[in-house]
């Protein structure tokens, strides 16, 4: 099925996000530090957050790596280390009072990465390849710029362009031609004082010289800045309150006296009760106490180090807990210990699937009974590949590694045995063994899991054909394996809950009966799918199984699409993928498709499942493409 028009049609590299991600969490040494893209770059520092531009895109993929990783440099190493956020909170809070606080913004944030990239630059040289070619697309950039903004006479846009390009030029005789009868006249005074900004030293100084630029520009020109350039974030004081720390909202008036006691505490110590009254709601007369203490003079003791009495359920009326909130079957907490940050090493418990599926709830169908049609369909797909199922038992019996035997001894013949003990310990003389013999069975077990979503509506006949050839294959060679259909329901999902329905037509308990097939045509497509989530479940399953090789094969077109799943399902999906491998499963995406795949599609498939990922335009040729990666994966396990 072709798109006639596809919205939004950019695909996530999710190792490069991934990549992007280890890097600004190694600069800004927080490990909750992730990577996104935005129109622009800047860093959220309340939410963690550091945004690579989208004028990266449309590159070479050399130009976009380095373009997005100086972004990172600059938002990680750069604005978290060097910039003064208080600084540039009252510079934003000064444009507003101007005619043109957008010129004055973004002037300010490209004057301040240009103060922080040599910094950057100085602390890492390793950094100055990704700048070097920052600087010359951005260069050609505004080249383009200026000239565009001179026809259309948006002359605050080229004042704009010429402050990049004064500040970036390659040679010290740039020459600025005629702009405008009002503007020529202040144009050397303009480039004076762009040219100061290389002896900023703070961004303070910075603040100090775009409040002149601005000042000097704002005289001159008609209207504000037309165009987007660069982004100034800031958090509002609001919305620092919210983020604050919880020490931030504890009472911290220090002593009128800094003095210690010279007597150290024994444990001896004599501690006095005292009943107080307390208010609340039930007391007809307030008393006069209410347990509020304000105590700000006396000498620091270490009495309370040790001796402190443990809490008790009830203690007080209010107080400030820092803790994580969770379900807990219990109501009495007065034993519980002081938590700390130790649940934080147990987020994974939490959201054991991932955090984009914390919400995600995986519901199990039973097949019907197979109505006759579709027997009778099943029957037709069977005769018809035939030799295609002989090919993929071949390929199937000949790459898996078969079952060993336990070597037998202690027998009447045989090999004679090396420990010759037992001739003068035991009355029955055994000194005889058997080699390990090679088991027909093999030692594997497979999942199918099936993309049931919408996207494979024009897919699903050729996708049944490959479970089936899959499916007589694997039960020709006694290989143990289910088949599960996946998809979420857009109606039913919510922020709060998203339903993943599972239709398994055959589970591990019938894949090897003779009658077990025909629930397979019951399998079509549905909704949404949220591939991540899947693979998780199925990933669980398969590592309570006992054999030594494990295979997860998945049918899909490799499009991830749920329910607030959109922006990260790629990387998710990846993820879900790498937790699988290394926890001793091999996954393999498999795409059947009669249509030309693009080379974005191709491209997804390498972003989530890396070389494992098949696309077979028919059935007939799955068994070739399928032996020389079964061997592959073969040969890599044996190496482990």
């Amino acid at each position: 099925m072709y798109r006639f028009i596809d919205f939004n049609d950019e695909k996530i590299d999710s190792l490069l996000m991934m990549e992007l991600s280890d890097l600004a969490k190694t600069l800004v040494k927080d490990e909750e530090y992730e990577v996104d893209l935005r129109v622009h770059s800047y860093i959220d520092i309340a939410d963690k957050k550091i945004y690579a531009s989208h004028f990266w895109n449309h590159r070479s993929e050399k130009d976009m790596v380095l373009g997005m990783k100086s972004d990172v440099y600059l938002r990680a190493l750069g604005n978290y280390h060097f910039t003064d956020q208080k600084v540039v909170r009252k510079f934003v809070e000064w444009s507003t009072y101007t005619n043109i606080p957008r010129f004055a913004r973004q002037l300010f944030s490209l004057a301040e990465d240009l103060r922080i990239e040599e910094i950057c630059k100085r602390k890492r040289p390793g950094m100055r390849r990704e700048f070097s070619q920052r600087r010359k697309l951005y260069l050609g950039f505004f080249q383009n710029q200026w000239k565009v903004n001179m026809e259309r006479s948006l002359f605050t846009d080229v004042l704009f362009n010429l402050a990049y390009l004064v500040w970036n030029t390659e040679t010290p005789l740039f020459e600025i031609p005629g702009i405008h009868a009002n503007i020529d006249p202040v144009i050397v005074l303009y480039r004076e004082k762009l040219e100061r900004l290389f002896d900023s030293g703070s961004t303070d100084d910075v603040a100090k010289n775009c409040m002149q630029i601005v000042t000097l520009v704002e005289d001159v020109v008609q209207r504000d800045l037309l165009n987007d350039y660069f982004h100034l974030h800031h958090d509002d004081e609001e919305e620092q309150e919210q983020h604050a720390d919880y020490r931030d909202l504890l009472r911290k008036d220090k002593l009128i006296n800094n003095d210690q006691s010279e007597e150290k505490a024994t444990g001896d110590e004599e501690f006095f009760k005292e009943e107080m009254k307390t208010w609340h709601r039930e007391t007809s007369e307030p008393g006069e106490n209410f347990l509020q203490f304000d105590l700000d003079q006396g000498t620091q003791t270490d009495i309370l180090a040790n001796e402190a009495r443990e809490g008790e359920a009830g203690d007080q009326a209010l107080a400030i807990v820092k803790g994580k909130a969770g379900k807990s079957q219990y109501k009495d907490y007065s034993d519980m210990e002081d938590l700390g940050r130790k649940n934080d090493k147990a987020d994974s418990v939490h959201v054991p699937y991932g955090v984009e599926n914390r919400h995600a709830e995986a519901i199990f169908l039973s097949p019907t009974v197979p109505k006759n049609e579709e027997i009778h369909q099943y029957l037709l797909y069977k005769k018809s590949m035939t030799l295609y199922q002989k090919k993929l038992k071949r390929t199937i019996d000949m790459t898996l590694e078969h079952k060993k035997q336990l070597p037998r001894t202690r027998l009447q013949i045989g090999r004679l045995d090396n420990k010759l003990i037992h001739f003068f310990t035991d009355d029955e003389k055994r000194l005889f063994y058997k080699k390990t013999e090679k088991s027909t069975a093999i030692d594997a077990v497979f999942s199918l899991l099936i993309d049931c979503s919408a996207s494979m509506q024009d897919k699903m006949e050729e996708t049944r054909k490959g479970i089936t050839l899959f499916h007589e294959a694997l039960k020709s060679v006694r290989v143990p394996h289910e088949i599960t259909g996946f998809w979420e329901d857009a109606n039913d999902a919510t922020k709060e809950r998203q339903p993943n329905y599972f239709s398994q037509p055959i589970t591990f308990s019938n894949s090897l009966k003779k009658e077990a097939g025909p629930e397979i045509m019951q399998l079509k497509a549905e909704e949404d799918n949220r591939d991540g989530f899947a693979i998780r479940i199925m990933t669980e399953r398969l590592l309570s199984r006992g054999e030594k090789q494990k295979f997860l094969i998945m049918f899909s077109d490799g499009e991830p699409a749920a329910f607030g799943y959109d922006q990260n399902g790629i990387i998710d999906t990846h993820m879900a993928v790498i937790d699988a491998r290394k926890k001793g499963i091999e996954v393999i995406n498999i795409y059947l498709s009669v249509n030309e795949v693009a080379d974005e599609q191709r491209k997804v498939f390498q972003n989530i499942y890396g070389a494992y990922s098949l696309v077979s335009p028919s059935i007939e040729t799955l068994p070739e493409l399928l032996f020389p990666l079964l061997k592959k994966l073969l040969l890599k396990s044996l190496n482990k």
